[in-house]
């Protein structure tokens, strides 16, 4: 029974060490000022994108230094993803807008890509990740 267990075993690690997750890094950079935290959001569909921060399948905060900051989302899974980025200048944890929806602080979406009358197009701003790390570089616009 011993000998049955330990290549069992053995097939098992190396299954979960080939399986491992991969990690993406985001150097976030226009950032008008050092006051606040950015705040990071990760979709992995158009409707969890469309939907907003509340369907974000994975958030990180970071500190802001001489107008840059870089964030680091662990154990993410190969596949296709956008990314958003706040400046959230008054530290409240959500994006400020004004009265027609538009926003009062900082934003930034993968791909650094651009939208008209909205944000950008969930086509334009999706990545792929299919292995162990990925670097991506987002450049936050102010309205």
């Amino acid at each position: 029974m011993k000998r049955k267990i330990f290549p069992f075993l053995l097939g098992m690690i190396a299954f979960i060490g080939y399986a491992q997750n991969s990690e993406i890094t985001i150097n976030i950079s226009g950032l008008k000022t050092d006051k606040g935290k950015c705040i990071v959001y990760l979709y992995n569909s158009k409707k969890g994108y469309s939907a907003g921060p509340n369907k974000a399948i994975n958030t990180a905060t970071g500190k802001i230094t001489n107008g840059k900051s870089t964030l680091v989302l662990k154990d993410t899974t190969d596949g296709e993803y956008v990314i958003t980025v706040v400046h959230d200048e008054n530290n409240n944890s959500k994006l400020d807008t004004n009265f027609l929806g538009m926003p009062k602080e900082g934003v930034g979406v993968s791909n650094n890509a651009k939208g008209s009358f909205g944000p950008p197009s969930y086509e334009d701003s999706k990545f792929k990740i299919n292995k162990k790390s990925v670097t991506t570089n987002i450049t936050i616009k102010y309205l």
